[in-house]
């Protein structure tokens, strides 16, 4: 079983369904991604949203979830917690700095802000909104190269960044968290948000 604290940089794949978001995490290797460690799955129809962590695609053994406080709130805080209810940390949309670009702050067990995690272009954000305003250009736009890329910051430091690649049918993310070299930030939060930068975005 890997270990996320263990690790600086994965990549977030996700799987074509219709229905149901469906994604897999694996570390990269010399060559290539690496070897699947992580499957997620979004709950169907559920008024709270609930996604889990599983270990493989069997959902056999649970790593970890990320469930809503409140329903159709837009600035609801996320639980992210082991299978048994502890707590690793919360995820919260910042509201209205998501207008102009999308903004979420990461918070620790105790409650502590631990980390903001925002588009890295503004000019590129306003631009990506504009285009879902195109007629038929909208129903296409997610296959278009347009940068979809965060930074993990601290105050002014940057401590990683979250790229999407260009020219894919499906989503892939790469981060790394290399700048963050005393693994400050619990990777359990990294592997969460990288989730719910796409899922809770209806990407």
């Amino acid at each position: 079983m890997v270990d996320p604290n263990h690790h600086d940089r994965f990549v977030l794949r996700q799987r074509v369904k219709l229905v149901i978001n469906q994604y897999e995490f694996s570390v990269p290797a010399e060559e290539g991604d690496g070897e699947a460690f992580c499957f997620v799955e979004q709950a169907r129809f559920k008024f709270k949203e609930d996604i889990r962590f599983f270990t493989d695609e069997r959902k056999e053994t649970e790593l970890l979830r990320i469930k809503a406080r409140q329903r159709f709130d837009p600035a609801a805080r996320y639980d992210v917690t082991t299978p048994d209810g502890g707590k690793v940390g919360e995820v919260q949309k910042v509201f209205g700095a998501s207008l102009l670009r999308s903004t979420y702050t990461l918070f620790d067990a105790a409650g502590n802000e631990v980390a903001t995690v925002r588009e890295r272009s503004l000019p590129v954000a306003l631009f990506r909104r504009l285009i879902g305003f195109v007629p038929y250009v909208d129903s296409v736009a997610d296959w278009l190269p347009i940068p979809y890329d965060f930074e993990f910051r601290r105050g002014e430091e940057v401590i990683g960044v979250h790229r999407r690649r260009r020219w894919k049918w499906v989503d892939v993310y790469d981060i790394d968290l290399t700048a963050d070299e005393g693994r400050t930030l619990d990777r359990r939060l990294v592997l969460a948000i990288a989730v719910a930068i796409d899922a809770l975005q209806a990407r």
